[in-house]
């Protein structure tokens, strides 16, 4: 069971979804604005928190955010917005998936699932993977360039450790999908999208990557 907090505006949505979840056997709190959702957010972290974009005053975009500042909570959107741009946008905002609407609340469920594994402590001692400047520790969760600390979400931790325990190999978009999102059908723009900030974080030059480089036509590898 995982603690949510929902940030919807529309009442009868927000009701019915926050209804099928705790059926699910979720606990859900609900906000109807960001600004209730972000302060509910800090004095109670939830587990994962469910936002849409077109919210009243600061839209759901300034939501995520404003909570990716402080706070590394899994985030989904779910909106009626279906645009490539607004998928985009939102994922480039700190948002980790992104559900159109109508909800599956079935499937919205098993990516909640989904994404609340994505880290874990190694269940025994794991080395750090050391890529030049470039530093991983699975064990710890954490990331460190130049010996400073790299704050990154969790979906982008998991994508970066899966990377890098195949360095040196090309692994598609869909293996990245299957590994780090465990979806056997998904988004492949979820994985452009993450690769972009991961290397805003961890390349010196990111229009042109020394670690993180794209095969073209064949997906990502991470060099040493």
């Amino acid at each position: 069971m995982a603690a949510l907090l929902v940030i919807e505006d529309d009442d009868r949505i927000r009701l019915s979804l926050a209804l099928a979840l705790e059926d699910e056997g979720h606990a859900v709190r609900e906000a109807s604005t960001a600004e209730d959702g972000l302060i509910a957010q800090r004095k109670d972290p939830a587990d994962a928190v469910l936002v849409d974009l077109m919210l009243p005053g600061v839209d759901g975009f300034e939501c995520i955010r404003e909570l990716r500042r402080t706070d590394d909570v899994p985030i989904i959107v779910i909106s009626a917005r279906s645009d490539t741009h607004d998928i985009v946008a939102a994922l480039e905002a700190g948002a980790d998936d992104y559900v159109v609407k109508p909800v599956a609340v079935k499937e919205l469920s098993a990516r909640l699932r989904a994404v609340n594994r994505r880290v874990r402590p190694a269940a025994s001692p794991v080395p750090a993977l050391v890529f030049g400047e470039l530093e991983i520790r699975p064990e710890a969760g954490e990331v460190r360039l130049h010996g400073e600390p790299v704050a990154v979400t969790r979906t982008e931790f998991r994508l970066l450790c899966e990377l890098a325990e195949h360095a040196g190999r090309v692994l598609s978009r869909q293996q990245l999908l299957e590994r780090v999102w465990e979806y056997s059908i998904g988004d492949e723009r979820l994985v452009d999208v993450h690769v972009g900030r991961l290397r805003q974080k961890i390349e010196e030059n990111p229009a042109a990557p020394r670690h993180l480089v794209t095969m073209r036509g064949l997906g990502y590898k991470l060099l040493r």
